[in-house]
């Protein structure tokens, strides 16, 4: 197997090729995008763990699946599960061709889309369900079958609820055609697709420069800095440059520019040699390579020569690229465009930032060739068609230069920026501003992908403003539901939400929260906007000497419009007893009446309405369980529950039933035994044993709470063996995946242990504590008090507590 290029590579026959980056970042749920050419079968593998080069999956015993996109010769699309055929679907339109095709394949707890395109979810093909899906699948195999397969511009993106239209989404960012053909700025809808720089080719509009061609001296219009990117034309720097060219015709030269401008031409076989004559003056040497190939063919079959027909040459680039850029299809050197904007060589146009001055000059050709908007601004006869000058307000020099660096070599690259989550908002909003539909589709895939509880409100802050990205404001919002918690107490951050956005999460059918008090908390501290985090009481405290006017401003609107988003009937009866004597309830009518009717559904079982099917005395569907700590040893815990099948049988060891998965740090053995740490019997000698991690010594219990379960925790037990190695330095920690651990709580030096046999328990507070988790570990990070075996994490017991679901 060799590797061409950073991302081009081609994979031997029966071979495969495994690479760390490419791998889904939820288990079960990803996208693998990628360009394929094969004369033969491509042959795509999804799997729990990387195989080796050598690996085939017709030898594969371990759980996989496997999708075969049919050659030209057969037109069959096959998808296999664990080596059995499953799908053999024929004629379904996926077949390779003599050139490279861009193909998507999709995994969704057991959904398998597969489609052509560059984008995600386009040109959807086929779909199949596996009705017992493998939700472990993580690593993706580029595999063959008798003859080479190339694969180039592979990609792993992710996925999530609402996919399918969330990546239509970020495609439909371009604009698109208008049949009608309105030149309007405003009402500007030209499709990418259809603009491209053929636009420019021999176009009077932005050139710099002209060729005069043969006896009838015919001016030809081109420009600079396209051509030196492309050869060498020996252009002077200043203006109006003039190129002789009366021994050439221009059938000929026309030839050469379409070659540059649109990545293809057609000529006779008679004007083959002087357009090879021309490309190598002016040293194109990927047209020089196609007109020697050609007059090669003509020397070897003398029949060509009376065939009447046209030459076609065509650019086809070998190097790693996006489509849509200039690298694509153009015999353009990016690396010799970047040159060329870095020096300033050939620019005609200053770009000034209101009260930053001159920050870049660039090239209007190449401004105009991503933006159509760009492209107007320098032709339709505003003044910044008359002036090597436009002066940009509103706009960070970084996202300005960061913009430029993409339009001049194609590739995004802000990631290792210092604040790279403020340049991406500001690089969307750039490329929004002015239509630069490929920049924006990247900065929506960038958004997804870092996507997180601690930057979903920023996020929303900016798309929020953005039409098109309508379904990106969507999945943050649904972010943000589903971790209400955290979201409402890690920052303020959602006190900048305009109403709608907060009213959507508060209102979404997926919000999450541990207690309606959350959800009341939230309302009343946007509302106010509060300067610090604050609950329920502190607000009603504000009201004894303040007023609902003085105290909500131009929100007391909101407050009325908002609060029956809380379901105040959840909250425990005291808790609402206590609510109906506040000075909320008293001055504000619509809180009393909340309250008086949650009360009412209590005590009586009765609604206003008459029924339960109210949804305000529902409960949530994503709701969580309340397992609460009440002392050492209780039956009140996470394990405890799951051995009683979360509620609805006799207790049996979780372990022993599968409801819950228990690891250590040495392999089990008799004293270690993952089952004896959730037993109710007490345990004289139960230990983790010591392992080398990252170059240091560390002992550790993790539990798995289950793959569809998860637990907010807030407090857990452990209990020391029969042993006196005490512990003193240790981590507890949460996971989402069992590898990336978050710490929850921390302990150096802590002295609680100090008996045989003893129970100890502590809180876990902090923002993290407000973030769901499936896997928890205690890990161990100094010696115990043992010098004999200083580094052996002796336990016998550990519980969880906190809000399940």
């Amino acid at each position: 197997m060799e590797k061409k290029e950073k991302k081009f590579l081609t994979v031997a026959p029966f071979e495969c090729a495994w690479r760390k980056d490419l791998k889904f970042r939820e288990a079960g749920r990803g996208c693998v995008a990628f360009d394929a050419f094969a004369h033969n079968d491509v042959t795509v593998v999804f799997r729990e763990n990387v195989g080796s080069q050598h690996y085939h999956y017709k030898r594969d015993n371990s759980p996989h699946y496997t999708v075969i996109i049919g050659s030209h010769r057969n037109r069959r699309l096959k998808i296999e599960v664990d080596g059995k055929t499953v799908v053999d679907a024929a004629g379904v339109g996926l077949c390779c061709s003599s050139a490279f095709q861009s193909y998507w394949i999709s995994i969704y707890d057991g959904l398998i889309s597969i489609g052509k395109g560059r984008y995600p979810f386009q040109n959807l093909v086929f779909q199949w369900l596996d009705s017992n899906p493998n939700c472990s699948v993580q690593y993706v195999g580029l595999s063959s079958w008798d003859k080479h397969v190339g694969y180039r511009n592979v990609n792993v993106l992710p996925l999530m609820q609402n996919h399918l239209l969330l990546w239509k989404q970020v495609d439909c960012g371009e604009y698109n055609g208008d049949d009608d053909g309105d030149e309007e700025l405003e009402n500007e809808k030209m499709g990418h697709e259809k603009w491209g720089l053929e636009n420019f080719l021999e176009s009077s509009e932005l050139s710099d420069m002209f060729f005069i061609v043969g006896e009838e001296e015919r001016a030809v219009p081109a420009h600079k800095v396209i051509l030196q990117a492309s050869g060498n034309f020996s252009l002077s720097l200043s203006d109006g440059d003039v190129v002789q060219l009366q021994h050439v015709a221009y059938p000929i030269l026309h030839a050469l520019l379409q070659y540059v401008y649109a990545g293809q031409t057609q000529i006779s076989e008679t004007q083959l040699c002087p357009l090879w004559t021309l490309s190598l003056q002016f040293e194109v040497m990927p047209l020089v390579k196609q007109c020697e190939e050609a007059v090669e063919r003509f020397k070897v079959n003398k029949k060509l020569f009376d065939s009447g027909k046209n030459v076609e040459l065509s650019y086809a680039s070998s190097q790693p690229h996006s489509g849509g850029t200039l690298s694509f299809g153009h015999p353009i050197n990016m690396q010799r465009l970047q040159q060329l904007r870095s020096t300033g060589e050939y620019s005609d146009i200053n770009i000034y930032i209101e009260g930053q001055g001159l920050v870049a000059r660039a090239h209007k050709v190449i401004l105009g060739f991503y933006s159509v908007p760009f492209a107007k601004m320098f032709t339709n006869g505003m003044c910044e068609s008359n002036t090597p000058e436009v002066c940009l307000k509103d706009v960070s020099p970084e996202a300005l230069k960061a913009m430029l660096e993409f339009m001049y070599s194609g590739e995004l690259r802000i990631e290792d920026t210092e604040d790279f989550g403020s340049l991406l908002l500001q690089l969307l909003l750039l490329s929004d501003k002015f239509g630069i539909s490929l920049l924006h589709q990247e900065c929506c895939k960038m958004l997804l992908e870092c996507l997180s509880e601690g930057s979903v409100c920023p996020i929303l802050q900016v798309v929020s403003s953005i039409p098109s990205c309508k379904l990106i404001e969507e999945t943050c919002e649904r972010k943000f539901a589903m971790h209400f918690d955290y979201c409402t107490t890690a920052s303020l951050d959602f006190i900048s939400l305009d109403e709608t956005t907060f009213r959507n999460i508060i209102q979404h059918p997926d919000l999450t929260v541990t207690s309606e008090e959350r959800v009341l908390d939230a309302i009343l501290m946007w509302c106010m906007k509060a300067e610090k985090l604050c609950g329920w009481e502190v607000v009603d405290e504000l009201m004894i000497n303040s007023t609902p006017e003085s105290l909500f401003k131009d929100r007391l609107q909101s407050v009325d419009d908002l609060l029956p988003s809380v379901r105040f009937s959840l909250l425990p009866y005291p808790l609402i007893k206590k609510l109906e004597n506040t000075c909320l309830s008293r001055h504000i009518s619509a809180f009393g009446d909340l309250v008086k009717e949650a009360i009412n559904y209590k005590e009586c079982r009765v609604t206003i309405h008459g029924n339960d099917q109210n949804v305000k005395f529902q409960h949530r569907r994503s709701s969580y369980k309340e397992l609460q700590y009440i002392c050492d040893g209780d039956s009140n815990g996470i394990l405890y529950f799951a051995g009683t099948s979360y509620g609805e049988h006799p207790w049996v060891n979780p372990v022993l039933s599968k409801r819950i998965a228990i690891t250590a740090s040495s392999p089990t053995s008799r004293y270690t035994d993952p089952k004896a740490l959730v037993s109710r019997t007490y345990q004289g000698t139960c230990f983790a044993g010591p392992r080398m991690e990252g170059g240091r010594i560390c002992a550790w219990w993790m539990i798995d709470v289950g793959q569809d379960h998860q637990l907010i925790c807030n407090y857990y037990t452990l209990r020391q063996d029969g042993s006196r190695a005490y512990i003193r330095c240790w981590k507890f920690q949460g996971s989402v995946d069992g590898r990336s651990w978050i710490d929850l709580r921390v302990h150096e030096n802590d002295q609680t242990m100090c008996k045989p046999g003893q129970f100890a328990s502590w809180p876990v507070t902090g923002t993290n504590a407000l973030l769901p988790f499936r896997f928890f570990r205690v890990l161990l990070t100094g010696p115990t008090t043992d010098s004999s075996n200083p580094w052996n994490f002796c336990i016998c017991f550990l519980e969880l507590y906190g809000y399940y679901r």
